[in-house]
């Protein structure tokens, strides 16, 4: 199988259909494992009518936050490559495409997609205070590991199934988006390939269902790069 796609779910009823026939709709074969953190707002619900082959789908007991989601998805999944998929509509599935393209063409252990990028080949700004702390803690990793990244916030980060078994990730909530750059940056450091390309991105608001809180979750992404710079 060549990809695994992980979607983290926690109150998405309005999109997360709509999320997966898109990530149906992308040419590649794959698996998808949908791990629901929870939902109080009939989301468990509309998942567990979910009939497909290919569509396997986790109820979580408790809300152990999005990280747990990840990790336990990490757990389960058998594809050549995997990436994480949110259930809202900020990202294009069709963008799977160029990241397996450039992983298998450049034997990349893990290819991220840059919204920064994909917003200047489109002619348009990410502004706000989520954007210019996301490029905040992108220079911080640049400075601490020496790698250089523009979106390491990103969703969409492709990777090696093997390697990404092998990261023994440890962060529960939005911090580990920045445990597994810091850690696929180590990797970096040490030879392996790692590559960033251009991806599409639509922001939503608070007001449309956003969960970051950009000064807590932006402090515990701070912390989380200098805590994985040092120690494993």
């Amino acid at each position: 199988m060549k990809l695994s796609v992980i979607m983290p779910v926690y109150n998405e009823r309005d999109t997360v259909l709509t999320v997966l026939d898109q990530v149906q709709a992308v040419p590649v074969e794959k698996e998808i494992v949908i791990v629901d953190n929870f939902s109080t707002d009939g989301t468990r619900e509309i998942l567990q009518e979910i009939d497909a082959d290919n569509v396997q789908v986790v109820l979580q007991p408790a809300n152990y936050y999005k990280g747990t989601s990840v990790r336990k998805g990490i757990e389960l999944v058998r594809g050549e490559y995997t990436i994480i998929q949110d259930a809202d509509l900020e990202y294009d599935p069709q963008d799977y495409l160029p990241l397996l393209a450039e992983a298998e063409d450049s034997g990349a252990v893990a290819v991220l997609g840059s919204r920064l990028l994909g917003a200047r080949r489109d002619g348009r700004n990410l502004e706000g205070l989520h954007g210019w702390g996301n490029r905040l803690l992108s220079a911080v990793l640049r400075l601490l590991y020496g790698v250089k990244l523009t979106d390491i916030a990103t969703c969409y980060k492709l990777v090696r199934t093997e390697t990404l078994k092998g990261l023994t990730l440890r962060c529960s909530s939005f911090d580990l988006d920045f445990e597994l750059a810091a850690k696929l940056a180590k990797l970096a450091r040490r030879g392996e390939v790692l590559r960033e390309i251009p991806v599409r991105y639509r922001p939503r608001s608070a007001r449309q269902g956003k969960k970051l809180k950009w000064f807590q979750d932006g402090c515990a992404a701070l912390w989380t790069l200098l805590r994985f710079r040092f120690t494993d």
